[in-house]
């Protein structure tokens, strides 16, 4: 047997039916003190600050990743050249 029970309620209704409590004065309140802190913050910081705030190693990270794998790619491209140069000279020097 089923039993399909609808409930057409405000999620206010069905909150204060559940005996749950009402967080949004203090969800408005902590919004508020957060949107004044960060208005604050933003005043006082270039936007240069920021940025080396929010993210302290991420843009030099990504230039000391990008120089290692420009390392990584060129040692491994004059390997492959050193190893493309010996095959020729072994086969000129067979051929002749």
């Amino acid at each position: 047997m089923k039993v399909t029970v609808n409930v057409d309620c405000t999620p206010e209704e069905a909150r204060a039916f559940m005996g749950l409590p009402d967080v949004q004065p203090m969800q408005q309140a902590v919004m508020a003190e957060l949107e004044q802190q960060m208005k604050k913050n933003i005043n006082a910081m270039s936007p240069e600050a920021m940025v080396q705030t929010w993210l302290p190693s991420g843009m030099q990270g990504a230039e000391s990743l990008q120089k290692m794998f420009w390392n990584q790619m060129q040692s491994v491209m004059s390997g492959v050249v050193n190893t493309t140069n010996g095959m020729l000279t072994m086969n000129n020097k067979e051929q002749n």
